[in-house]
């Protein structure tokens, strides 16, 4: 298995299932409900607010592989639609079920010479970096979801 199609792989699996730790975005958000989902347990970000936030990187980063620029700014990784009802919850979870399918298949589509090339130029590192980077973040607030997952649920 080449460099593109493993870290597609690992990139399907934190998001739709099947990674060695056996937690993944789709499921721990399957049976929250849009009101779970903007609770808000002490000054933590929401549940909304983490889904947005890992969805915009992913959304970033999937521009550049469809030819675009790169235009991603932290300060707005936190700006999320706001989320008023069961349809909106869904259709927002739609965006990003689609978008990470789309990312995932673009990846398995790089020549794997790519992976070891700058991303857009130097100062954003290589794409293997920055790809296998968007798993590990994703890890990361998949954690963070969990978690508020319990607290709002225990209560």
């Amino acid at each position: 298995m080449n460099a593109p199609t493993q870290i597609a792989k690992h990139f399907r699996e934190v998001i739709f299932g099947g990674n060695w730790c056996t937690v993944n975005l789709k499921d721990t958000l399957q049976d929250i409900t849009w009101e779970q989902a903007n609770t808000q347990v002490s000054t933590f970000n929401t549940i909304t607010a983490l889904t947005y936030h890992i969805g915009y990187y992913v959304t970033a980063v999937l521009k550049v592989l469809e030819g675009g620029s790169l235009d991603a700014h932290d300060k707005f990784s936190f700006d999320h639609p706001v989320v008023t009802s069961e349809a909106d919850w869904q259709q927002f979870q739609g965006k990003i079920w689609t978008e990470a399918e789309k990312f995932a298949t673009l990846i398995e589509k790089l020549p794997e010479e790519i992976i070891y090339q700058d991303f857009i130029d130097g100062k954003y590192d290589i794409y293997f970096r920055n790809l296998v980077g968007i798993i590990e973040h994703t890890h990361y607030h998949l954690g963070q979801i969990a978690l508020l997952k319990k607290m709002i649920l225990s209560t």
